[in-house]
């Protein structure tokens, strides 16, 4: 940049595009078959060899430690953004990171969201995105990529996007 007091900050992109590039890499070396987990982006490549159809991949809950739900994925990137990790909290008061660009202010909507998506570059971006948006916005984004979604509210219920219940295992 021209201007050195202008940053530009890719973290609600940034893993999961070095996710897809490592899982695109393993799959030009003739690795088809693997479970990439970047921290919260997770890559699924192909069926286990083990003869599962799919991979089994476990959302995390709010409480950040045990499983609110379970997935299989077969080559698919399972990304959650959420407000329960990086975080804040003054007066009383949670801050959190992902920041809604209408208000300035940490957003408000949801409490996580898990995008299914082919790309982890593009679920990442996506569940950061809807995070900041209110559901119908954020399916109509969804819908014009193809993807998939659980948002998690305030009260810990969930709303899913119309094919994303086809995932969940128990």
């Amino acid at each position: 940049f021209e201007d050195p007091a202008l940053s530009l900050d890719v973290g609600a992109v940034a893993k999961g595009y070095a996710a897809q590039l490592t899982s695109d890499t393993l799959r030009e070396n003739g690795l088809d078959s693997f479970l990439l987990n970047a921290g919260g982006n997770v890559v699924c490549g192909g069926k286990p060899l083990d003869g599962r159809d799919f991979w089994v991949v476990g959302v995390e809950d709010l409480d950040g430690v045990s499983t609110r739900e379970t997935l299989g994925a077969t080559d698919l990137s399972v990304v959650t953004s959420g407000d329960y990790q990086r975080y804040y909290t003054v007066g009383g008061v949670r801050y959190h990171h992902i920041i809604d660009p209408a208000t300035r202010r940490p957003a408000a909507y949801w409490r996580a969201v898990t995008v299914l998506c082919a790309d982890s570059g593009l679920a990442d971006a996506l569940s950061t995105a809807l995070f900041t948006l209110p559901q119908a916005e954020g399916q109509a984004l969804l819908d014009r990529y193809g993807a998939e979604a659980m948002w998690v509210d305030a009260s810990g219920g969930e709303v899913f996007s119309p094919g994303f219940s086809a995932y969940l295992r128990t």
